[in-house]
């Protein structure tokens, strides 16, 4: 293996590359006993990978134990002695060949006791000798010489303290000390730094030369002792921990990483860096932690991330983070939580991701305390000088993290960048999606979107006038996700006008399939049966509704299945003309015959079309249900949706329209708004042609769902009438998204639709059921007759309620 090899191996596998170098050497080691030592001594991720990077490039270590290396690689070769690694050596002193049990460290040196001391000047006799103590002014003192003071440092300390509150009690001082200085040495240096300065307990805290002062003060003065003062960071001004040295003061974390500023490498930020690569420069924590070396495979998920959580089983990336279950401070809700970092208090998930207008400020921002009912945003929660600054270009009060300005009005000039033509203005046509963007609810996400290179390419050529503004325009690129998201931002901001993507990519499948066909007389055939019979069948059934996903799906696999019905024509010298019975049987029986089902519907056709004859291929009857019911199984599963707020109300909500009403994800997806109705008493839902009343516990999700829906789109727009908006402006969740989400609360979707449909249709009768769920009256029979109900009863009970009511 390469020193390059080396080098990757020990970013990406720092540890397998350390247990090989070692095996190398020693072979008698246990491979499990090798890799549990490596393990404790490596540590985490950067400290594995130097030690990896430093063992690949001098190996030999492993043989001589000779410094220079750095403290790990000894603290490795003891561990592995200690393990019975006898081919290993251990480390030896780099001035006399000592062999070393424990070490001592100058640079990256390894040194016994007798050779690690540097002499120094003795402050007291002058001589040269090994530094045995230092004086109260911090100056060395030999072993001769030591700097007495007879006095006890906690009578010394309390003098110090009466001088400031006269009534300070001695005991209070004394635990106070022991508390701030364990070492009886530290002691006597804390009562020297007070007796020379005794301003430090009065405000001047800042000045002290130990850290211990600072511990001191705080036990003091939260043990009542009068006129101690915490002191204040000298550079902010706050009175806060202030712990770092700089320039002969103590200062708060904030700034002295203010004073460590320095332009990432990589990003530009002005930040302070939190590491440096291999050149030396500096890097931001955001480059060092989307850093692909620094990815990795969360076990979740299974996809490579940057790493949230470390568990023993492998780490956990901030997706798939676990929270703890607690009680929103906001909402009141029991769900996940975290820790809000102005308040300290739990804020779910949907609190989290909420803008509403502040009750206090009336800006529409993020909550961050206060009720549902009266939210109250950051700065109004905590309205610090330091956590939230003006933004230098609108002026408003937000939590900038860079000099420069807010990321709305970064988004502004983003927007300016790409939507302004050549005279610098904005197109007319284009003017509505510039302020619909610039007014987004979600900044980062409207961010985030800008940031993707075919958006950004394509947005800036509509603005151009490079590409027209039309949905020609836009079918001429490559076919995407990005495209289709444009297209649906476009036409939420009325700079398209809608049309129906489903069918427009249906009838351009259907071209496609046509055209691309081997036979003059296929082609023919296809294109009646595809323009003139599926499409024109689904275009009535659609009622002028936009087409949805299964059933575009549907039309591809009934052309698919005459597609390879006629090319085993082709393959057999056969035409539909020619076409017989017992050539289609024997089409039926061969092994790869696919999609037959579907195949009998194009026959049928061909059929009533003249196209074939002498043909028989009757239609598959529905005989009922062919699984199993579980109705206990669904009945525990709507019970669990009913009364788990750890559920999100739209999953809570879909799960029990299909568990309750028989509805397909389909159909649920599709529901807007409108759909529910509220009156003084009830809430009702119309899923059908007779609104239904709900229950309690359901209505109450309902209304919620209506209340707090939230689209995933960047227009984020609050106006949508889909009661579950997809990711996509206007448009509302797939029904493949739905299905998905209920599969992921354990729904089984064509089991559980079946046993609720059973239920009800042993209930209710078929006319009900099919105007009350919205099915088609031959569905509702059949379910019917497969339930076995019977419904003269029914009539019978009917009547003796009219009369019952008719007066006598």
């Amino acid at each position: 293996m390469t020193t390059v090899d080396y080098g990757d191996r020990a970013v990406a596998d720092p540890v397998g590359l350390m247990v090989d170098l070692i095996a190398a050497v020693d072979r008698r080691l246990d491979p499990g006993v090798l890799h549990a030592v490596v393990l404790g001594i490596a540590g985490g991720r950067a400290k594995s990978r130097r030690l990896a990077a430093a063992l690949a490039q001098r190996p030999e270590v492993l043989r001589d134990g000779r410094s220079p290396a750095p403290r790990a690689i000894a603290d490795l070769l003891i561990a592995l002695r200690k393990a019975g690694a006898l081919a290993i050596s251990p480390p030896v002193c780099a001035e006399c060949g000592k062999v070393l049990r424990t070490f001592h460290r100058r640079g990256q040196d390894w040194y016994c006791a007798v050779c690690s001391p540097v002499p120094e000047l003795c402050a007291s006799c002058g001589d040269s000798r090994t530094v045995a103590s230092r004086d109260r002014l911090g100056q060395p003192r030999c072993l001769a010489c030591p700097d007495t003071d007879q006095r006890d440092p906690f009578a010394v300390i309390h003098e110090v303290v009466t001088r400031v509150d006269p009534a300070a009690d001695p005991q209070v001082v004394a635990d106070a000390v022991r508390r701030s200085a364990t070492n009886p040495g530290y002691r006597r240096r804390l009562a020297w730094a007070l007796e020379a300065k005794p301003e430090l307990l009065t405000g001047q805290g800042h000045l002290a030369p130990l850290r211990a002062v600072l511990r001191l003060i705080d036990q003091l003065h939260d043990a009542g002792v009068a006129g101690i003062v915490r002191p204040a960071c000298p550079c902010c001004h706050r009175v806060i921990l202030i712990d770092k040295p700089l320039d002969g003061q103590r200062v708060c974390r904030n700034c002295i990483a203010k004073s460590r500023i320095e332009e990432c490498s990589r990003c530009g930020a002005r930040r302070e860096p939190a590491t440096r690569d291999d050149q030396g420069r500096p890097l931001c924590p955001k480059c060092l932690i989307t850093d692909p070396a620094n990815l990795e495979t969360c076990i979740v998920c299974g996809r490579r991330r940057m790493v949230s959580n470390r568990t023993p089983n492998g780490p956990i990336c901030p997706n798939c983070r676990p929270l703890p279950t607690l009680t929103c401070s906001i909402c009141g809700r029991t769900a996940p939580c975290m820790l809000s970092k102005l308040t300290g208090q739990p804020r779910c998930g949907r609190c989290d991701q909420r803008e509403v207008h502040c009750t206090v400020c009336g800006r529409f921002r993020d909550i961050h305390s206060g009720t549902a009912d009266a939210p109250v945003c950051g700065p109004c929660t905590k309205p610090d000088a330091e956590l939230w600054r003006a933004c230098p270009t609108c002026g408003q009060a937000e939590r900038l993290t860079t000099p420069g300005p807010c990321r709305r009005c970064t988004l502004k000039q983003r927007l300016d960048d790409l939507l302004t033509d050549g005279t610098g203005a904005v197109p007319p046509k284009l003017q509505a999606l510039h302020d619909a963007l610039v007014g987004t609810q979600r900044t980062a996400t409207a961010m985030t979107w800008l940031s993707n290179t075919i958006v950004s390419t394509v947005l800036s050529d509509l603005a151009s006038g490079r590409r027209p503004l039309a949905h020609e325009a836009l079918d001429e690129l490559p076919g995407s996700k990005a495209v289709e998201h444009i297209r649906s931002v476009l036409v939420a901001a009325d700079a398209l006008p809608p049309r129906d993507e489903q069918m427009v990519r249906l009838e351009r499948h259907v071209k496609d399939l046509v055209t691309s066909h081997a036979t003059p007389e296929g082609r023919q055939i296809l294109h009646r049966y595809a323009t003139w019979h599926l499409l024109r069948r689904l275009r009535r059934r659609s009622r002028g509704n936009d087409i949805t996903h299964t059933q575009l799906n549907v039309v591809r696999v009934h052309l698919r299945a005459a597609v390879y019905l006629l090319d085993w024509l082709k393959d057999q010298d056969l035409t539909m003309a020619s076409f017989r019975q017992s050539d289609l049987e024997r089409w039926m029986t061969r092994d790869e015959t696919q999609l037959q089902r579907e195949a009998g519907h194009f026959v049928r056709w061909a059929l009533a079309q003249k196209i074939a004859r002498d043909l028989s291929f009757p239609a598959v009857k529905w005989n009922g249900p062919s699984q199993a019911m579980d109705d206990d199984a669904r009945w525990a599963t709507a019970r669990r949706l009913l009364h788990d707020d750890t559920i999100r109300t739209e999953d809570r909500l879909a799960g029990l329209l299909l568990l309750l009403y028989a509805q397909w994800p389909a159909a649920i997806s599709r529901l807007t708004t409108a759909h529910i109705e509220k009156t003084d008493a009830t809430v009702r839902i119309r899923l059908g042609d007779i609104a239904v009343t709900l229950p309690g516990p359901v209505a109450e999700l309902a209304l919620e769902q209506v209340s707090a829906r939230r689209s995933h789109a960047v227009l984020a727009q609050t106006d949508s009438p889909w009661l579950f908006p997809g990711g996509q402006p206007g448009r509302p969740i797939s029904a493949w998204a739905m299905g998905e989400r209920l599969r992921k609360l354990g729904i089984r979707l064509a089991e559980t639709r079946s046993t609720a449909l059973f239920q009800l249709a042993t209930e209710l009768p078929a006319a009900i059921l099919a105007r009350t769920l919205g099915i088609h009256i031959t569905v509702a029979v059949k379910w019917q007759r497969a339930a076995a109900g019977d419904w003269g009863a029914y009539a019978a009970e009917i009547s003796r309620r009219q009369e019952a009511q008719e007066p006598t």
